[in-house]
């Protein structure tokens, strides 16, 4: 079978435990920026480049956006239709999962898509074939909230096996708080944020992710708080820190639970999220802005021993849907769920 994954970065971590557990057959990478390359190249046949997520900027130009998006989907048509894959896998709420599922619904490849953020899922999952879950309450959220249709669950995320089985290296840097920058702060909120990192006088390297890396070094006033430019191997710096502070969802999550790293999850504007559902589980204390400094002395290790136990059959059961995919046509949840998800995701823009 001739299988095409589409992925930003942390979505590619999620498919990496799966498509190793698949070489019977082809897998090609559909890039979303090209950070991704590092971590899917080794996994695939080949990769293509089919456009890049959008960095959060003080003022959006709506117009431009929808230019870029169209632009985007009419570059991952093109591929597809010229790789014919026999199935496509989508992961995550980004705009690769939008792109990908529409390029595919147009040239009639089933998708299967993993999803992981539950309370604000990309609307266009209502045109995939197969939809995951990672838990029987989940799978029955997303019947319910969203009406979707054929909904699996697979009891847990594949993410958190990609840690377990990533090689850790030692950083060159040494006793420092690692800042992520995800996309669960809003572009107003940076500057108060650096601004009460510095307050801690410690030293703290920025991994600026979803900001440009220009505007995050003009915020920086203190010698001690540095960014980090170009590509990270963020689970070495993650391993590396005495703790981490995160402004994201799922992915960054999983990792600091796996590593057993102490982590503060800042309060970001998704207050109704998977990952805030996971960071409680595992003893990670989702934080406002102001009370860090009052939090991180007191900080413990997450406890990610069922999140473990759950990866590895994720994975199983992710790789039995594969590997038993049935081709026949199967009715999709169409445009009633899709306005069920995108009324949810009107909360959160």
């Amino acid at each position: 079978m001739k299988i095409c994954i589409i992925a930003e970065l942390a979505p590619a971590k999620t498919f990496i435990p799966i498509i190793k557990r698949l070489e019977e057959h082809e897998i090609i990478g559909l890039m979303h920026g090209k950070e991704v390359k590092n971590i899917l190249e080794p996994y695939c046949s080949s990769l293509y480049y089919i456009g890049k997520g959008r960095k959060i900027t003080y003022k959006k130009n709506k117009l431009k956006s929808c230019y870029l998006i169209f632009k985007d989907i009419i570059r991952t048509t093109k591929v597809l239709r010229k790789i014919k894959p026999d199935l496509l896998l989508t992961c995550g709420n980004a705009g690769d999962v939008r792109k990908g599922i529409i390029s595919a619904n147009i040239l009639h490849i089933p998708v299967l898509h993993i999803e992981q953020d539950i309370y604000n899922p990309i609307e266009m999952i209502a045109f995939a074939d197969i939809i995951t879950a990672p838990s029987k309450d989940y799978k029955e959220y997303l019947e319910r909230e969203y009406l979707l249709k054929n909904v699996r669950n697979i009891g847990g995320y594949p993410h958190a096996l990609y840690v377990l089985e990533s090689e850790i290296k030692t950083c060159e840097e040494d006793d420092f708080i690692l800042l992520v920058l995800g996309g669960d702060i809003k572009y107003h909120d940076v500057p108060k944020l650096i601004k009460t990192i510095e307050s801690l006088d410690e030293k703290v390297l920025i991994v600026p992710f979803r900001f440009k890396t220009s505007y995050i070094k003009s915020l920086i006033t203190s010698s001690k708080v540095k960014v980090l430019e170009g590509f990270v191997d963020l689970l070495s710096y993650i391993k590396n820190a005495n703790a981490v502070i995160y402004c994201a969802g799922m992915g960054v999550t999983i990792e600091v639970a796996v590593l057993e790293i102490p982590s503060i999850k800042v309060a970001g504007f998704h207050y109704k999220h998977a990952s805030v559902d996971l960071a409680k589980e595992v003893g990670i204390p989702i934080v406002k802005i102001q009370d860090i400094p009052k939090y991180l002395p007191n900080l413990k290790k997450p406890k990610a021993k069922s999140l473990i136990e759950g990866s590895k059959k994720s994975v199983n059961n992710v790789v039995k849907i594969i590997e038993n995919f049935s081709f026949e046509k199967k009715e999709k949840s169409g445009f009633k769920s899709l306005k069920k998800i995108w009324d949810a995701r009107s909360k959160f823009m």
